[in-house]
């Protein structure tokens, strides 16, 4: 019993003067992890949050073509960057709210292994 406590104590005497090192809840030491060296995108959770936030501006885009006067609508935009998209059909605003969908998934397909190649190619750690 005695041999457990001293092996006990010279544990906790050297991780309590280790500024690395932390502890659990039941104080247990571990070591410290650096969060900057270990954070890279996931690529699903990116293009799913890129594919709504397409979806959703086009949503944003079509309300606002329904409350302003035919000068100030973006239906002319919408119809030129979205392959086959007719303003005020249902079929027209069902293509185009799934082709912007699509377009925000393709930039986090993209963009996501570019981001985590250069930061695995030229971050040091540093801030």
């Amino acid at each position: 019993m005695e041999d457990t406590e001293a092996i006990a104590v010279v544990v906790a005497e050297e991780t309590s003067s280790n500024p690395e090192v932390e502890h659990d809840r039941a104080g247990t030491p571990r070591k410290a992890i650096n969060i900057e060296e270990t954070i890279m995108l996931n690529i699903k959770i990116v293009s799913w949050a890129l594919g709504l936030l397409g979806a959703v501006s086009f949503l944003v885009c079509v309300l606002y073509g329904l409350v302003t006067p035919k000068s100030l609508h973006m239906h002319a935009f919408l119809e030129q960057v979205l392959p086959a998209f007719k303003w005020l059909t249902w079929w027209g605003f069902l293509l185009g709210l799934a082709e912007s969908f699509l377009y925000g998934v393709y930039a986090g397909l993209v963009y996501v292994p570019i981001y985590n190649f250069l930061k695995r190619r030229w971050d040091n750690g540093q801030t």
